[in-house]
Parts: structure tokens; sequence; C-alpha cells
């Protein structure tokens, strides 16, 4: 048996608030890069101090917490959580939804105090010093595959197609689920999604019917679909010409 250790810790910031005036360290040693990572809530804690050291009352304050990305726009702002039974401390989650759709990066932020007279911004060091950094991270849950997306259609006999694209046959079960969804405007006809089990794509691979999905031109709202199976390649069929009644088509295996 292995036995391996993890640490359960509490994700502690200290931002000094400069309610005194006067500068009393002389280097920066509590700005610590903070680490958030995506496809879970990440719990913070935030310890506002003065420059002795000592955490001060702000009961009477709403703390902030702003995050920017790499071009400096504001993409994450909520309200901290004042903990009234512990002295400067308060918390703040940043979900799982809020680094949904991000990359990747390094961000900055800044955590300010917030009342009726007015705002009071947060430092990281007593040199008024705000070069707050974290890393938002994808290592802990990487997440889905990125989704395809389809817009070039080819012509193909009486038929247009789509270029194949690759259905991930060695990262998928026996129960391989693939999605699409469909955004046209006024289509009117038949797609039918093909699939093929040869490694190569040639003038004389051979295409499998996997499903047919039919368009009236009333649809208002992407349509989507669900199909199982272990293919080597996907592509879509269609009955009449897409160029400029079909949007997209996002496909994900």
């Amino acid at each position: 048996m292995q036995l391996l250790p993890r640490y359960l810790l509490i994700n502690k910031i200290n931002a000094i608030s400069n309610d005194i005036g006067y500068i009393t360290e002389y280097f920066t040693v509590y700005a610590r890069q903070l680490t958030l990572y995506k496809g879970i809530d990440n719990e913070i804690e935030f310890k506002i101090i003065n420059a002795d050291q000592k955490p001060i009352d702000i009961t009477s304050y709403t703390p902030v917490l702003a995050v920017f990305d790499q071009n400096k726009r504001l993409i994450i702002e909520h309200n901290c959580t004042v903990n009234e039974n512990k002295k400067g401390i308060c918390t703040v989650t940043i979900s799982d939804s809020d680094t949904l759709n991000l990359e990747k990066q390094f961000l900055s932020y800044n955590l300010y105090l917030s009342n009726a007279q007015g705002n009071k911004l947060t430092y990281t060091d007593t040199h008024f010093g705000n070069n707050a950094t974290a890393l938002l991270s994808d290592y802990a849950f990487p997440g889905p595959f990125p989704t395809t997306e389809i817009t070039s259609f080819l012509q193909d006999a009486d038929s247009w197609v789509t270029n194949a694209f690759s259905a991930e046959p060695s990262k998928n079960g026996n129960e391989a689920l693939h999605t699409a969804a469909f955004y046209n405007n006024n289509f009117i006809g038949n797609v039918t999604i093909q699939a093929t089990l040869e490694h190569q794509i040639t003038g004389l691979t051979s295409w499998a019917n996997i499903s047919v999905v039919t368009f009236t031109g009333t649809e208002t709202m992407p349509v989507p679909i669900n199909f199982n199976g272990v293919f080597s390649y996907i592509r879509f069929l269609f009955s009449t010409n897409p160029t400029d009644s079909f949007t997209k088509i996002l496909l994900r295996n």
C-alpha cells in the first residue's frame, strides 16, 4: 500500500490597509502569488492588516475582490464575506463557473474596502505595492477537449459535404458519445451524419450513414444531436446548398 500525504490548507493572503500612513517594513514579503484552479470552486481567505502586522476591524466595510485578465479587462468581481469572529478576516469563493470560459493564464487582482464613505484600496506591502498576481491553472481538472467548429462546405456532385474530422477513437470507449449542434438560418433539407472506420481519407473512402437530421427552415435555436460509436472520422452531408443558410456546426467527441 502506498501512503501519499495530501495537505488541506487555507489559501490565505495578507493585504495591508494604509490606515496609519507610514512605512515600517523594507522588504516585500507578502506578495505571494495566488493559485486558482479551473474546474472547481476556489475559496480564498484574506487577512487585512496594518503596517504593524496587526489585523484591523473591517466589519464596517464590504471587501471587494476584482480580478483582471492579461488584457487588463475585469473578468471577475465578488464581494467578500467578513468573518465576524476573526478580526480582519474575509473570505471569497471564485467558483468553477467564474473560470469556465477562461484560458490558463496569469491574472492580476485587487482587493478594496467599500463603505458609504467610498473605497479604500489595500496593498500587497507597506510600500504601497499592488502587484498581486494569480495563476489560473488547469492541472487539477483539465476539463473537456476544445469543441471543433465547422464553417466550410464543399460541393460533391449533387450534394455538399464538410471536410472529414477525427472522431478521436483513441480516447473513446465502446460507448463513445459524440455531440453535434447545428446553427442554421432558414436552411431547408437534410443533414446526414457520416462516419468511417478507415484510417486514411481518400476519394475512395467508404462512408456509412449514422443519422439524418431534417430541417424545415423554421428553426430559431441550435439543433443538437447525440450519437454513439467508435469511428475514425466523421463528416456531414447536406442534401441542398448550405453555404448561405448554414452558419456552423459544433462537434465534440
